[in-house]
């Protein structure tokens, strides 16, 4: 079992930038696969990003790809997602999740374990 624990949001300007971090306990670390996801007021919870236990492979939404970077450090436990060039409609909750199996990395059902999320407001 993994605790997953995110930090890093905030309210930003349209255009701005914020690097989210999720810092794991627990099992060994590189036992998981790491996905982010987010979650707007009245929407399903979707993909973002994730990366392989060895940081060696990475996926992304269409709509971040180009802005976002998923990225992975295995001796200080803990994945982050860098956020530029941020717009309205990225705002949402956040979150950080642990997957061991070799299901679709962009299904939320297909990870194991969950973060408690972080609120990312982007301004206008």
């Amino acid at each position: 079992q993994v605790q997953l624990v995110e930090s890093g949001g905030g309210l930003v300007q349209a255009g701005g930038s914020l690097r989210l971090s999720c810092a794991a306990s627990g099992r060994t670390f590189t036992s998981y696969n790491m996905g982010w996801f987010r979650q707007a007021p009245g929407k399903e919870r979707e993909f973002v990003a994730a990366v392989s236990w060895s940081g060696s492979i990475t996926y992304y939404s269409d709509s971040v790809k180009g802005r976002f970077t998923i990225s992975r450090d295995n001796a200080k436990n803990t994945v982050y997602l860098q956020m530029n060039s941020l717009k309205p409609e990225d705002t949402a909750v956040y979150y950080c999740a642990a997957k061991t199996g070799a299901g679709s990395w962009s299904f939320p059902r297909e990870y194991d374990y969950w973060g408690q999320g972080t609120q990312v407001t982007v301004s206008s």
